[in-house]
């Protein structure tokens, strides 16, 4: 395969159930897929998201590396079912030095192995999946819960532009349709803080409101 720029992209080998959920959420999302699965029905299934799918029958380093998939940012593993493939796959992928390796485990102590090799581990299915791809997408999201309606509560790390800012400063509620309602910072959780309040590298702040409107502000705070 010929070459391509995929460090910003997402690799996802594995697509059964919960991996054909993580392509097609990160595909929607308007991110770079490359998608691999012994399976040929299975990678037909998910070209309708991504134009980089491919069979792969038995996995090592060179068939990887014949995808592309060694010039992604992030790779996930999805094969929690079959235990010595996903330890063996995860060991290949962090052995090409893909930045973020993320790998399905199905047991507490399958997962321990996982971490263990450097692995960022997950215990999902399909319904995890959008959780999954978020914490891909965004350098700065913790964690999220939604609410229904298109509402969202989001936890982000603040680093970068916000860092200095006062509260009334950003003007978040009016730029932004967003609410700040919680900051963490050194282990300490504040609801009740004044408009004044400046914030540190490494503070932890808690929004609720519209997705689209948290997407707007999370863009711009990774800039």
């Amino acid at each position: 395969m010929k070459k391509q720029n995929f460090s910003t992209s997402f690799g996802v080998i594995g697509l059964g159930r919960f991996g054909t959920a993580l392509v097609r959420t990160l595909a929607e999302a308007g991110q770079e897929v490359i998608a691999v699965d012994k399976d040929e029905q299975k990678v037909k299934a998910v070209r309708k998201y991504t134009d980089f799918a491919f069979v792969i029958e038995a996995l090592s380093e060179d068939t990887l590396e014949e995808t592309g998939i060694q010039n992604c940012g992030t790779v996930a593993i999805c094969i929690g079912e079959q235990v010595d493939v996903s330890i063996l796959t995860t060991m290949l992928v962090i052995k090409m030095e893909i930045p973020h390796v993320i790998s399905k485990a199905n047991s507490p102590e399958h997962g321990e192995v996982l971490r263990h090799l450097g692995a960022t581990v997950v215990y999902p299915e399909a319904d995890m999946a959008m959780y999954t791809a978020h914490r891909m997408i965004s350098n700065n999201l913790l964690d999220y819960i939604t609410l229904g309606s298109h509402v969202e509560i989001r936890r982000f790390t603040i680093d970068g532009p916000l860092v200095g800012s006062a509260i009334q400063e950003l003007d978040v509620r009016r730029k932004y349709k967003v609410n700040i309602i919680a900051i963490e910072r050194s282990h300490q959780t504040m609801v009740d803080f004044s408009p004044q309040y400046q914030f540190q590298a490494g503070d932890i702040i808690t929004v609720i409101g519209k997705v689209d409107d948290i997407d707007h502000f999370e863009r711009d705070i990774q800039k």
